[in-house]
């Protein structure tokens, strides 16, 4: 191999680790968008039309920009709680367990704090939220652990307990006697909620959930304990040998996951709902399982995609009024992207751009 191959070859590795991380989740949207093209063709739907209805409401007018910025919020926090145990080899799916619980926590304490300054209980009740997140899905990480438990089923399962404990503290102890159709906890009083970012119309959330991601992936990639648990996932043999503390990384970055759909939570009651009720089990926590996989449990990649699956789902309502087309009609399309984006995991290392870029350099 000559000289100004082998040089090129040595700057352009992390470049092409970088550029197969983009094309393959660029590659799987593609696919699945197309796929999802010829199945609105075989109901006898347009899929022209479906997509430019989905541009104009998702992203086509500053009304729409808020209501896809309002939605992308809750689906940076459950996209975290994927990403972060990610690191570590885990798949926990669980985040919309974590989300309503800590939605309920909220709703419960609001009270309890409701003659408080608000610049001291508004923290104490988000840092509850994201404790009670963090818990739930910490528990997942000691069974993975100690038990030696499958974190994707138990993460579901404990999805699907802590909805039905949702609604047996909503529908029963916490319940507001004053909500008679829809059963919820008692409203938030008007110091407790959160309100919007100035010039906005969006609430204050979605700047928290941003800043989360950027330092989500500053304790990725930036600090020890990220890289401890970038070993522990590619190696877990290597990194007890190593003396890594495995299982307390385990345990931490799930409940970390589950701190920030807990943190969800919170922002759903107190800056959309006003109280807990079973408007919290709204599917964001499966959602942000396919935003995390299509960043490739990226924390900064989660922006962008967050915002482009927000906006799918703002424009879900004309899609169904305009095409005649039921409600599930954007379930199916994320069903289509997310097997695109599981097929694209198998072309994972198979992209020789090194290659290809080195033989264009030899003729």
């Amino acid at each position: 191999m000559t000289g100004p191959v082998r040089d090129t070859r040595a700057w352009l590795v992390p470049l092409a680790g970088r550029a197969e991380g983009l094309i393959l989740p660029v590659a799987a949207l593609l696919t699945g968008f197309a796929a999802f093209g010829l199945f609105l063709l075989l109901l006898g739907k347009n899929p022209v039309e479906f997509y430019q209805l989905v541009y104009k409401a998702g992203f086509g007018t500053a009304f729409s920009w808020t209501n896809t910025l309002s939605r992308a919020a809750p689906l940076l926090f459950a996209a975290l709680s994927v990403a972060i145990p990610a690191r570590l080899g885990l798949v926990v799916i669980g985040g919309e367990g974590a989300i309503v619980l800590g939605g309920v926590m909220t709703g419960g304490l609001a009270a309890t704090f409701a003659g408080w300054p608000a610049l001291i209980a508004m923290p104490i009740l988000a840092l509850m939220a994201a404790v009670a997140g963090g818990v739930w899905i910490g528990i997942v990480g000691a069974l993975r652990q100690w038990r030696g438990v499958n974190e994707t089923i138990a993460s579901l399962l404990m999805a699907y307990i802590a909805i039905a404990l949702m609604n047996h503290l909503v529908e029963g102890p916490l319940r507001d006697p004053a909500s008679l159709n829809k059963p919820s906890t008692a409203p938030l009083a008007d110091t407790l909620r959160v309100g919007d970012l100035p010039g906005w119309s969006v609430h204050w959330g979605l700047a928290v959930a941003v800043i989360c991601c950027i330092l989500a992936w500053v304790l990725i990639e930036r600090t020890t304990l990220g890289f401890s648990a970038r070993i522990a996932g590619g190696n877990v043999r290597a990194a007890q040998v190593q003396g890594l503390p495995v299982g307390k990384l385990v345990i931490g970055f799930t409940a970390l996951g589950g701190a920030f759909a807990g943190l969800a939570g919170y922002f759903e009651v107190s800056a959309v709902h006003g109280s807990a009720n079973a408007s919290l089990a709204a599917g964001y926590g499966y959602t942000g399982i396919l935003v995390a996989f299509l960043a490739r449990h990226n924390p900064l990649a989660i922006v962008p995609v967050a915002l482009l699956l927000a906006g799918f789902e703002a424009s879900s309502g004309l899609v169904q009024r305009r095409m005649d087309l039921p409600d599930a009609t954007m379930l199916v399309l994320q069903g289509f992207v997310f097997v695109a984006i599981l097929a694209s995991e198998t072309f994972t290392g198979r992209i020789n751009l090194i290659g290809w870029i080195a033989k264009g350099d030899r003729t």
